[in-house]
């Protein structure tokens, strides 16, 4: 029997690609900065969302996108802190992509909105995968995660600008190295931005918020 041979001309991701392409363009248009917030479960990305949008809400107009596969938590507590927020349900999907992430901006009231957090569903391998269309990935990497998670997961940490460390207020109870983790984040990707960060203390989100605020500034600009 003849193998059938198909010629992959263009990737399989391309639709999305390009549908990402029209969503940073109308997020850069309306002046709208959206930042894709990328981690495994219980590295604090609500946490740390909730300190970084209370040292920015009075500057800024701010909204969160809360994707899940089923649930509510987390956007209930965004509200119950008085955040815009809107709740993404995925469908049984691990990751939200380009299609995704338009739903949910047609549904929210992103033109009166300066700054936009995406707190994406909570693993490390297919957020990586997928282009939601924002402006800025961000990676929270937790220090009960452990420093090796760049060698194992290198794509998330390839395909972000920004790597919090969070939880650092635990290192007196777990090995975790900050120059090896460092060091392997930078072999993977050497322009992206680190900050060590406890979102229980605040340790660190000065520097943080400055860095966050000089990027959504200049896309808004």
């Amino acid at each position: 029997m003849a193998v059938k041979v198909v010629e992959v001309n263009e990737s399989v991701y391309a639709a999305n690609d390009h549908l990402a392409e029209e969503i940073r363009g109308q997020l850069k248009a309306q002046k709208t900065f959206l930042c894709n917030v990328m981690a495994s479960p219980g590295a604090g990305k609500s946490s740390v969302l909730l300190r970084t949008i209370s040292l920015l809400r009075e500057r800024y107009a701010i909204g969160v996108m809360e994707a899940d596969i089923d649930a509510t938590v987390d956007a209930e507590k965004m509200a119950r802190a008085g955040v815009q927020t809107i709740q993404i349900h995925t469908g049984g999907e691990c990751a939200m992509n380009a299609s995704m992430t338009k739903q949910g901006l047609d549904r929210f009231p992103t033109k009166d909105l300066d700054l936009v957090f995406l707190e994406n569903i909570g693993n490390l391998v297919c957020p990586a995968e997928e282009d939601t269309g924002a402006s800025m990935n961000l990676e929270i990497l937790s220090v009960p995660e452990g420093d090796d998670k760049p060698l194992k997961y290198p794509l998330m940490f390839e395909v972000v600008q920004a790597v919090l460390i969070n939880k650092i207020d635990t290192k007196d109870y777990f090995d975790f190295d900050d120059e090896k983790v460092t060091e392997r984040i930078h072999a993977l990707n050497p322009e992206a931005k680190i900050f060590f960060v406890s979102a229980k203390t605040g340790e660190g989100f000065d520097a943080w918020v400055k860095w966050l605020s000089e990027q959504a500034d200049a896309w808004n600009r």
